[in-house]
């Protein structure tokens, strides 16, 4: 089939053409570490087999089922919307995030998830027994907890003692930018810069190949090309809100109003405020 004749694709004008061709040959620009593109790959459950393989150093690991931009919803509470979420199929889930925003509270954006997914598969009238062990696996550019490590593991322990509390809950950092020599590193490393012609990485290099060079990953370009673009857009709107948050609180400060309550009235988290009047008193 040739590409410009698919039924998704609807007649364009020669300019829509050419910028949907321009949007597709920059979305091939993309690496892992974007959240739409990652999402995409995963959708080939050979190419999440290989990456979780990696990231559990669990060999024989086996992906039964991936669903990508998973929503959980409650009635009364925040939704989220899963990045990718894996099950072997023997009571075990994976859920893969990319994280590139600095204003989140990372630990309880975690704890959220593992809730809502706990809830989302504990069926009525089981036990708490059968709730399935549920790996987080939380990705990020940044080294969020600043040890020069590569991958951080949640370890619980009762205090003062050695004994682990053991909740099925298993939550795992692992960020892009500690290159510590490790298999896990080597993988970061190729979510950083995504060559398709790099084929060290078995059926995940074998996707990011079909995505970004053959024919038949040109549809799935197209879809996260036009993506690519609306969030873009979305997220030029968000950082202007930011910027307005930002200076709303330094005004704040400058009235003497407490970190605390600015936190709370531009909406972000007292780290973020404190960071934003360091920096201003370091560039004043």
């Amino acid at each position: 089939m040739d590409k410009e004749s698919p039924a998704s694709i609807k007649a364009e004008t020669p300019g829509q053409i050419e910028a949907r061709e321009h949007r597709v040959a920059e979305a091939r620009k993309f690496n892992l570490l974007s959240n739409v593109f990652m999402r995409v790959a995963f959708r080939d459950k050979r190419a999440c087999q290989y990456v979780l393989r990696v990231l559990t150093g669990i060999p024989d690991l086996i992906v039964k089922e991936v669903r990508t931009e998973y929503r959980v919803s409650k009635i009364n509470s925040h939704d989220v919307v899963l990045d990718v979420l894996a099950d072997d199929g023997n009571g075990q889930l994976y859920n893969i995030e990319i994280q590139r925003a600095d204003t989140v509270d990372h630990a309880k954006c975690v704890r959220l998830y593992g809730a809502m997914i706990g809830g989302e598969y504990l069926a009525k009238g089981k036990t708490y027994a059968d709730l399935p062990d549920l790996f987080i696996i939380y990705i990020s550019e940044t080294d969020i907890w600043k040890a020069g490590y590569t991958t951080y593991l949640v370890e619980k322990r009762f205090k003062n003692t050695d004994i682990l509390y053991d909740d099925g809950l298993h939550i795992m950092y692992v960020n892009a930018a500690v290159n510590d020599g490790t298999k896990t590193a080597k993988l970061m490393q190729y979510f950083k810069v995504t060559n398709p012609n790099d084929m060290s990485h078995g059926d995940l290099s074998k996707r990011v190949h079909l995505l970004k060079c053959e024919e038949g990953g040109y549809l799935e370009m197209c879809e996260i090309s036009e993506r690519i673009f609306t969030e873009g857009r979305a997220e030029g709107r968000a950082e202007g809100e930011l910027e307005k948050a930002k200076d709303m609180a330094i005004r704040l400060a400058d009235m003497g109003v407490p970190v605390e309550k600015i936190a709370k009235a531009a909406k972000v988290t007292v780290d973020m405020v404190t960071q934003w009047l360091d920096n201003r008193t370091v560039t004043a």
